[in-house]
């Protein structure tokens, strides 16, 4: 019986084994899978871990893809079965013109994701324009969600100044981006620096995204505002903010904690809004321990 439990705990960690040629240097080799919803859109998605683990599914930020969870997934433990998804209009997932690219539109195609992958529940992670996602989700399919986690995140995004600022810069772009733009863009959010090759595949996937939908998606984001509902959240919240987050302020983070019944607020120093970029090892340790309560698995060893 031992043997078996052996190959079974094997396999998972020979899947995702180091192999820096193929995965940049940060601990796993992704296998990049693609997915057709019934809400339209085809995602980019990778996957890892033990099929019966505890599902955690990871939705990144503003132009972003599945790759701004690369340096955590490498040391997230293959007990949990996790997802890092593309959403619409990002990375190599879909970008028709037909679609709509709201805060509600991308909840969708998550929840539809969920529905085709047939996982009743998740833990959700979500990085800034990821966190209104997964803010949404609990608010709108509670049933749906075990806990949420929110990286970079604020009660609103309405009448943001930092996001007001960016969008009147936004809706001056044309195809082609200038890579100049983006790559400033992306430094931006970061405070303690990362390696080189990480953030030039940042700025790489976020060339990936058309004029039109650097625009869409930053007017959903801006007219967001879930702070209504932050109180009726029957799930456990974690929340991390860098002090040097240049979006989202310390005194929302203390307001989200307060309204949210069952939260817990980490504060990360010298760090900025791409927390889990700048401080991966630390970021996953957190997560882990909110992630043990939720896990079968572990707490009936």
């Amino acid at each position: 019986m031992k043997k078996k439990w052996y190959v079974i705990l094997f396999l998972p960690i020979v899947m995702f084994s180091v192999d820096a040629q193929s995965s940049g240097g940060y601990g796993f080799c992704p296998r990049e899978r693609y997915i057709t919803l019934a809400t339209g859109p085809t995602l980019e998605y990778v996957e890892q871990g033990l099929p019966m683990g505890e599902c955690v599914i990871f939705i990144h930020g503003y132009t972003d893809s599945w790759f701004s969870y690369s340096r955590v997934l490498s040391l997230l433990s293959p007990w949990y079965h996790s997802f890092a998804l593309t959403m619409r209009g990002h990375g190599d997932s879909d970008k028709g013109s037909e679609l709509k690219y709201d805060i509600a539109d991308f909840s969708a195609d998550l929840i539809a994701f969920m529905d085709a992958k047939n996982i009743d529940q998740a833990v959700i992670v979500g990085h800034s324009m990821g966190s209104f996602i997964a803010q949404y989700t609990g608010v709108y399919y509670p049933e749906r969600v075990k806990g949420l986690v929110l990286i970079g995140t604020g009660e609103k995004a309405v009448n943001n100044p930092v996001l007001n600022e960016l969008k009147r810069y936004v809706d001056t772009l044309e195809d082609p981006i200038d890579p100049a733009f983006v790559s400033d863009f992306q430094s931006s959010t970061v405070f303690d620096p990362v390696p080189d090759k990480f953030l030039e595949r940042v700025v790489a996937e976020s060339m990936k995204v058309p004029a039109f939908i650097w625009k869409e998606a930053l007017e959903g984001l801006n007219n967001t505002d879930l702070s209504a509902y932050h109180s009726a959240l029957d799930i456990p919240v974690l929340i991390f903010w860098g002090d040097n987050d240049g979006i989202f302020t310390l005194d929302e983070q203390n307001s989200l904690a307060l309204n949210i019944p069952d939260s817990t607020l980490k504060l990360y120093k010298n760090t900025g809004h791409g927390l889990h970029w700048e401080k991966p090892a630390k970021f996953t340790k957190d997560l882990t321990r909110f992630l043990i309560q939720f896990d079968r698995l572990l707490r009936n060893r």
